[in-house]
């Protein structure tokens, strides 16, 4: 992302003394583990916060605990970078499939409310830890010419969990005793996935690189607009997704037309990543750009422009309350491309550690704002829904665009 032509990519795995065979068996084991390891971890979540329900907790101690795991995902994502240069690359992605199964045996093991905390917040960890790998890992050695069709399948098998984790779980029975068996096969067959991952090259900067937040402050200083980028993405993706249903309610919908809602920013998300990615790469290797990079930075331009005119057809949904389904749409499609071509971009640009601390500082600022979308957005929609509500939006979606636009030009 930045404003100076980026410098040549480079060959990926197979460029760094790994067969192209092996990069691809590499590439499907991490694939096929983070499948199954996010199936389980998206039927964990609503298991638990159901079964603590069940037995009486309170509504607010209930949302502290599903905060427990985003707060896991913030502690640990800064420190993914030394975490990776100690272990290295295979053993850390072992590490973040080993750590879930240990933490739901312990679910199964107790009923300490105090212990469940302690759980949810080293799951949550090691989610975040394998979200930051996993991502750099895939960006990195993805051959160059196919690397926003890997990132963006990845990203759309990625939302598919999303629905078929609480599926799963609707379909066992939240109050069945095999709800969380069912959890624990399938982060253990994640686990096993994990452990056919072949030998990985050391990265050219293990030793060099800086790592923990001075690496996270150093890859932020040098490209500021990741931060921009995933904050715009994660805000209209992730946050606002939470807050469909209630805005739904506002426009006097009914709770079933409300709930669709996020099925239409969901499925925004899942069908816009792959054509983004596919986009990214016959774009970047197009003789009208320049660069690679100037392609990739105009595309996620577009989104950004995109997210803006939705968000500027808000004031006209109360009159036609079919409109907030294709805004929710566009929101979470514009969100999801403009995550999906950062990751593009910085695995383009770098690799090894450096690649894992900007990676972790897409993932922060991403996360960043799917957990404010929620909160300040809640609180707009009680005080000023035809006012304040847009508002608020409109003053995230306007400053994406405008520096975006100013490193375009």
């Amino acid at each position: 992302m930045s404003e100076h032509p980026l410098p040549p990519a480079h060959s990926g795995i197979a460029g760094t003394g790994t067969s192209a065979p092996q990069a691809g068996r590499g590439l499907v084991a991490i694939f096929g583990s983070t499948f199954f390891e996010l199936i389980g971890y998206f039927m964990l979540m609503p298991l638990l916060l159901l079964r603590l329900k069940g037995d009486g907790l309170s509504t607010s101690m209930a949302g502290l605990f599903a905060a427990t795991g985003w707060v896991g995902i913030f502690a640990i994502t800064p420190f993914a970078s030394a975490i990776t240069q100690r272990l290295g690359r295979r053993p850390t992605l072992w590490l973040a499939a080993a750590v879930p199964v240990v933490a739901i045996a312990g679910f199964l093991a107790t009923d300490a409310l105090a212990a469940w905390f302690v759980f949810e917040f080293i799951s949550g960890a090691a989610s975040g830890l394998r979200w930051v790998l996993a991502e750099a890992v895939v960006a990195e050695f993805a051959p160059p010419r196919q690397r926003g069709r890997m990132v963006g399948i990845f990203e759309t098998m990625i939302g598919t969990t999303f629905v078929i984790g609480p599926a799963l779980l609707a379909a066992v029975g939240p109050q069945s005793p095999l709800a969380l068996w069912l959890v624990l096969t399938s982060v253990s067959v994640g686990l096993v996935w994990s452990l056919l991952i072949p030998r990985l090259p050391a990265a050219a900067d293990q030793h060099s690189a800086r790592v923990g937040l001075h690496g996270v402050w150093q890859a932020l200083r040098a490209h500021p607009l990741i931060m921009t980028i995933g904050f715009v993405g994660g805000f209209f993706e992730s946050g606002l997704t939470s807050l469909l249903p209630l805005y739904g309610l506002a426009l006097g919908l009914g709770a079933a037309a409300a709930a669709l809602l996020v099925s239409a920013s969901g499925l925004g998300s899942a069908l816009m990543m792959l054509p983004a990615g596919l986009l990214a790469d016959r774009l970047s290797h197009h003789p009208r750009w320049p660069t690679p990079g100037r392609a990739r930075l105009a595309l996620m331009h577009g989104c950004a422009l995109v997210t803006l005119l939705a968000t500027l057809f808000i004031p006209f949904v109360a009159g036609t309350p079919w409109l907030a389904a294709v805004i929710a749409f566009v929101w979470g499609g514009a969100g999801g491309s403009l995550y999906t071509l950062a990751m593009i971009d910085i695995g383009s640009r770098e690799e090894g550690i450096t690649l894992v601390n900007s990676t972790a500082v897409l993932v922060l600022a991403y996360t960043l704002g799917g957990v404010l979308a929620p909160a300040l957005g809640a609180a707009l929609l009680d005080l000023s829904p035809v006012f304040g509500f847009p508002a608020l939006l409109i003053a995230v979606a306007l400053p994406g665009w405008w520096l975006l636009r100013r490193a375009r030009t």
